[in-house]
């Protein structure tokens, strides 16, 4: 049994993988690693990445490789690197970061001092090395009325318009948070034992949010740690399929508020934020498509 279970699930990841690889272990290097990998049915060059790099780990890596035959999801993939994992520690872990020396070693300091801290995550960092906001509260119905109105761009600082995304949150002190972005979530086995597997209602989008709504209600704590910043490309693949992407997650925001609403009072506020949700889904779809015919071949023709 490894110190510490890391699960990455890819989906045509070969750009970014070997990067993310090869920054684990001198992230922990005092401890024992293991790399449960899940491939979705990548059909670029991932397996093969996955494949060297497992076949000649750093002495206190080893790795688990699972390939699906068919693209199953995001979040029923990390469920299955979960049923695999028998880890104190277990980490959830996008492929298309970086992690700097001795950061996961910080983090598990933090995890282990506290019991009742569930989930600790890390400053997230663009490839300008510009922070990428990164926690949010927990949704309400009303950020989705604010959203559609643009209220949270016109007042992107206030706690009430843009609270949802923490516009008034600059990323740089710790702090309780209700909910970090999935890229980079640490806990322990003992809290998945308690909370249980993300929830596969939620295919691709806000299964780490239900999750971490559920760690919290368990009892426990979140705890933003800018302590350790990490380099995130963020979305690389969410953008290469923008419009089904997009479908996705109004989708599963929609599964997630009558989840957290299904008594009667909240029948008729749940019936108006669906109606936003489906009608402001509609009008992304339609302007990603848009977009995406003004491209060809990576030359934007709108330039």
């Amino acid at each position: 049994m490894a110190d510490l279970d890391i699960i990455i699930v890819t989906f045509n990841s070969a750009q970014v993988l070997l990067a993310c690889l090869n920054s684990l272990a001198p992230a922990l290097p005092e401890r024992s690693i293991r790399i449960i990998l899940i491939d979705n049915n990548s059909s670029d060059a991932t397996a093969q990445q996955s494949n060297s790099f497992s076949s000649n780990p750093p002495h206190h890596v080893s790795c688990t490789l699972m390939a699906n035959d068919k693209n199953v999801g995001f979040t029923r993939a990390i469920n299955q690197g979960l049923k695999k994992s028998d880890a104190p520690f277990i980490l959830i872990l996008n492929p298309d970061t970086v992690l700097p020396e001795l950061g996961i070693e910080k983090l598990i300091a933090i995890l282990e001092k506290n019991d009742s801290l569930g989930i600790v995550a890390p400053q997230l960092l663009n490839n300008d090395r510009s922070i990428q906001p990164s926690c949010r509260r927990l949704p309400k119905r009303r950020d989705v009325f604010f959203h559609a109105c643009g209220l949270h761009l016109i007042f992107s600082k206030s706690a009430v318009f843009n609270g949802w995304k923490m516009g008034d949150f600059h990323h740089k002190s710790a702090q309780a948070v209700s909910q970090p972005q999935g890229a980079f979530l640490l806990t322990r086995d003992d809290v998945v034992k308690k909370v249980g597997h993300l929830d596969e209602n939620f295919p691709m989008f806000f299964s780490d949010v239900d999750w971490c709504h559920r760690v919290l209600r368990a009892g426990y704590t979140i705890r933003f740690s800018p302590e350790v910043a990490i380099l995130h490309h963020q979305g690389q693949a969410v953008n290469s399929k923008r419009a089904p992407m997009i479908l996705s997650s109004h989708r599963s925001f929609i599964r997630y508020i009558w989840k957290y609403g299904p008594e009667f009072k909240w029948y008729l506020p749940n019936i108006f934020v669906t109606l936003l949700l489906v009608i402001s889904g509609i009008v992304r779809i339609g302007l990603a498509l848009i977009l995406s015919e003004k491209k060809v071949g990576g030359f934007d023709k709108s330039t």
